[in-house]
């Protein structure tokens, strides 16, 4: 716990709560989310992903 009050981290909820929905869902929910997931970024989503790590190349060789 974060401190003695009872109030825990940002940190310490994600993995509690990651934790329980792991032990209540299986493999086929998460390629499931993973699956809707990927398609609500579509090809749009990917592009973008590629110029942002671009530009961020470009800033390292200008260092």
């Amino acid at each position: 716990m974060a401190d003695s009050k009872g109030k825990m981290s940002v940190s310490e909820a994600g993995k509690k709560g990651g934790q329980a929905t792991s032990s209540t869902h299986d493999r086929e929910f998460y390629q499931e989310i993973g699956q809707k997931g990927g398609e609500a970024g579509g090809q749009k989503g990917g592009q973008r992903t590629r110029e942002l790590i671009n530009e961020g190349k470009k800033s390292e060789g200008n260092s």
